[in-house]
């Protein structure tokens, strides 16, 4: 898939909405130091040269259950695309670094 291809696919979303990807440990959060729509591109090329800098920086990891909480309580809508089996989420509006 190419990024201009992402990007179509890429959208806002209400975080409830995806209860039941974090329920089955397939949604992966993405600082919003980084572009999604690259994040996505490397997933989908899996480069997991890059993808594992990533999880070490910490700029990408599976959403925590503190995290999911509180973008549920807080009725968060995240940028969201799927690249199967994840769907990669990412909130800058709301980051909290």
């Amino acid at each position: 898939m190419n990024k201009k291809e992402i990007n179509l696919e890429t959208s806002q979303i209400p975080w409830h909405e995806l209860q039941r990807f974090f329920a089955s440990g397939l949604a992966i959060s993405v600082d919003s130091s980084i572009d999604l729509v690259e994040v996505a591109h490397q997933f989908s090329l899996d480069n997991k040269a890059q993808v594992e800098q990533w999880l070490l920086n910490k700029q990408v990891a599976p959403v925590s259950d503190q995290q999911a909480l509180q973008w549920f309580e807080n009725k968060v809508s995240v940028w969201a695309v799927v690249i199967k089996p994840w769907i990669l989420v990412q909130d800058k509006d709301n980051e909290q670094n």
